[in-house]
């Protein structure tokens, strides 16, 4: 009887362990929506005029496929996200506007949750964030021309699953992208923009 007992312990140990990490070659799924927080002080640029970048909300999707166990590559899109943009300098305020899109490539550990209430799972992750810009417009009369460049710079990504179902979560999460960008006006350099946003999501997260 007692080996009996020991024997159905240790499979229930073993399919505990196998519930709570996730497998090499599972795939998952998250739709959810982000808002894009851009840093306080966005710089400084040309003639003293500071900048400010404000956020955005929109829906996003990523996918996810784990080449080890508990160790997935994801790979975050959205919409265009739309940012205005005001530049200041003394009391005149001039107003701009752009939208992006930040395509960001991680490497993520999902850590097993034995301990922890409603079998919530963190996940750490750090990668390569790629942002676009287009669609830039400044309100400065006709005939000027502002254009933001191509930025590349590091991502890093924190989050919690909560699952309700065995292959179904919710998932809440924040991000930190190190965006920057040169601007320039009418084709001349007018120095930096730095954006580097938190960006704070919900996502439904489903595996297959």
């Amino acid at each position: 009887m007692k080996l009996q007992s020991l024997v159905l312990a240790t499979a229930a140990a073993l399919t505990m362990t196998t519930t709570f990490a996730v497998p090499a070659g599972t795939w998952s799924v998250a739709a959810g929506a982000h808002y894009v927080d851009p840093k306080s002080d966005n710089g400084t640029l040309d003639n003293g005029l500071s900048v400010d970048v404000d956020g955005d909300i929109r829906p996003t999707i990523s996918g996810e496929y784990f080449i080890a166990n508990n160790v997935g590559v994801e790979l975050l899109a959205a919409i265009p996200f739309h940012h205005d943009i005001t530049l200041k300098t003394g009391d005149t305020t001039i107003d701009a506007e752009t939208q992006h899109l930040p395509p960001t490539l991680s490497v993520q550990y999902h850590f097993d949750s034995y301990d922890l209430p409603m079998n919530v799972k963190p996940f750490v992750g750090v990668g390569v964030n790629y942002t676009t810009f287009f669609k830039e417009r400044i309100y400065l009369g006709n005939g000027n021309d502002l254009e933001l460049d191509d930025s590349v710079g590091v991502a890093g990504h924190v989050g919690l699953d909560i699952p309700f179902a065995p292959t179904e979560a919710f998932r809440i999460d924040a991000r930190y992208m190190d965006i920057k960008t040169d601007a320039s006006l009418n084709g001349t350099d007018i120095g930096e923009v730095d954006i580097s946003p938190w960006v704070y999501g919900v996502a439904f997260v489903k595996q297959f």
